[in-house]
């Protein structure tokens, strides 16, 4: 039974990430809070289900030619180097400060989405 519950979280997480939402929004607190799983291994498990979903969409998009990979390289060194560190980090930091710091990213990017139209408009003035 345990098994249907992680494929209907990795259904929704699926489509939240097709979405452009980002899968792991709420992949890791439906692992975490509903499937018993421990905040290193719902986040583990993100990065994993991450790359399928990543490739799936990056071919969706170059098929359509959304994809412009002017200065990609400047985006994605640094977003790898930062990857590598910051899960060295999360491996070794307490579950209940990762718990905490991936609430307060959600929050934040709460309040980003709430008011990302006003943000759009200022950025144009």
């Amino acid at each position: 039974m345990k098994y249907i519950y992680f494929v209907f979280a990795g259904l929704i997480s699926g489509v939240a990430g097709g979405m452009g939402m980002g899968g792991g929004t709420l992949l890791i607190p439906l692992l975490t809070l509903f499937g018993g799983v421990s905040q290193h291994t719902a986040q583990a498990v993100n990065l994993i289900s991450f790359i399928p979903m990543a490739i799936v969409a990056l071919i969706f998009h170059a098929k359509n030619k959304l994809v412009d990979t002017h200065g990609v390289l400047y985006m994605i060194i640094p977003g790898a180097v930062c990857a590598a560190i910051f899960a060295f980090v999360a491996k070794n930091a307490d579950a209940d400060v990762l718990k905490r710091v991936f609430g307060g990213f959600l929050i934040v990017l709460a309040g980003i989405q709430a008011f990302a139209e006003k943000i759009a408009k200022r950025g144009e003035n």
